[in-house]
């Protein structure tokens, strides 16, 4: 049995491809028999420990988000105290920071080699490199990654992403696809109606999820086909008033339905109204969205980016460039498709089904846990050289925070002592007060 720690900023209740990862793959880890903690920040009033069923237990750090994101500002060394108590009594053995965006995640790859902890880190999007924000991202991710035991991607577009944007060493990176729970995405007992033919989006409203490509292509598809509708659920994101801009300039109010924001437990009943399902993501690593409508049975139409082509097999989804007479031309494609006759949405069901399982999902975490905890841990001289390659500006700067959270940490230590006794802890502690608090919870 391993004791993971899950850290992330991205985490409930916020809703998301992150948070779902992490809450299914710590669910399943659990299941096979180890330990796993979530550590994010406070969510509102969302402070101290919590539990979550499957008796994940959840540490919410009372480091408040910036405004208007769901990042806690960059601090690298404000954190290290609650983390350090955090590890040290719960007996953590590895760190799996998820989400290049993520401070905690970066700042708790940075603190655990100070308590012999190894790190592990999953990168679940795609950056650019030629422009500004690019650069910086990927400038401090390369700093956070420079000493990491492994790390993981969704996706093989996303592992040469990744590599190339950290200087990665390919053969530490490994690919493992997301998934997500069968059952929760069973297709509708009773089909929709063949009339209207029904296209359904669910998606965040932003820049990168292409919703201005969406703006342009929707009125075209309705004045060619007068018995087609759209549903677009997602309420998050600055381009929801020029959606309903689009449909009050085309009058298609009737024609074009927002949804708004959707809880996660009702995707499904949404997903089920339609037939087609449309991704017109500008970029994606992965794309969980384009999985669960297949399994809903719905023929899915997609811009074809990053990851996207390694989803699905070809005949369950039409790609499209990401522009708009492409995408419409995959919608005439898709509309014809669905014309033709039904489709068995059960056995779509059954091949995604087949395909993806969380279960082999956390095997093969387990699988990349158990090779870093045999490997050779990089001494502190090592992090040191290493670091110091990062350039002479970067590498002279992510020496010094090194060399700080050191003594930082030094600090600590001697300041407030760990002592196993006194704080009842160690890992024979944490199997058994983890049982009591499991069959508690159970209870």
């Amino acid at each position: 049995m391993v004791c993971i720690a899950m850290v992330s900023d991205f985490f409930h209740p916020a809703v998301g491809g992150v948070e779902n990862l992490i809450f299914n793959l710590s669910a399943n880890l659990l299941a096979i028999g180890h330990r796993v903690i979530v550590i994010t920040h406070a969510y509102g009033d969302r402070i101290g420990v919590r539990w979550m069923l499957p008796h994940i237990k959840v540490y919410y750090v009372p480091l408040l988000p910036m405004p208007g994101n769901q990042v806690t500002l960059p601090n690298f060394f404000t954190f290290l105290p609650y983390f350090r108590s955090i590890v040290q009594r719960e007996g953590v053995q590895i760190v799996h920071a998820h989400g290049a965006l993520s401070s905690l995640g970066q700042e708790a790859l940075l603190h655990a080699h100070l308590m012999g902890v190894r790190t592990v880190f999953t990168d679940h999007s795609l950056f650019g490199f030629d422009d500004a924000a690019g650069i910086l991202t990927n400038k401090l991710l390369e700093g956070a990654l420079r000493c990491v035991d492994a790390s993981i991607c969704v996706s093989h577009t996303g592992r040469e992403n990744t590599v190339l944007r950290a200087r990665l060493d390919p053969h530490r990176t490994h690919v493992i696809p997301n998934a997500l729970i069968p059952s929760e995405f069973q297709p509708a007992s009773v089909p929709p109606p063949s009339i209207p033919i029904t296209i359904v989006i669910v998606s965040r409203l932003v820049y990168r999820k292409g919703i201005n490509l969406l703006i342009s292509v929707a009125p075209r598809i309705c004045a060619t086909y007068p018995d087609v509708r759209f549903i677009i659920a997602g309420g998050d994101g600055p381009h929801l008033t020029s959606l309903e801009q689009m449909r009050e300039m085309h009058m298609l109010q009737d024609r074009i339905l927002l949804l708004g924001r959707v809880r996660r437990s009702d995707v499904r009943s949404v997903l089920t109204q339609g037939h087609i399902f449309l991704n017109t993501s500008l970029t994606e690593s992965f794309g969980i969205s384009i999985l669960e409508a297949a399994c809903c049975g719905l023929f899915v139409v997609s811009t074809r980016v990053g990851g996207v082509p390694e989803v699905l097999p070809t005949e369950l989804v039409e790609f499209a460039n990401p522009d708009t007479d492409d995408v419409v031309r995959a919608l005439d494609h898709a509309i014809e498709v669905v014309r033709s006759g039904p489709r068995d949405p059960d056995a779509i069901h059954a091949q995604v089904k087949e395909l993806y399982d969380w279960r082999r999902v956390a095997l093969l975490t387990q699988d990349i846990y158990a090779s870093v905890l045999t490997s050779q841990p990089y001494s502190l001289y090592e992090r040191m050289v290493r670091t110091s390659q990062l350039g002479p500006f970067a590498g002279s700067i992510y020496v010094i925070i090194l060399v700080v959270d050191c003594l930082w940490f030094a600090f600590l230590e001697w300041m407030w002592p760990f002592d196993e006794e006194v704080d009842g802890v160690g890992a024979l502690w944490n199997e058994e007060r983890w049982k009591e608090l499991s069959s508690e919870v159970t209870t």
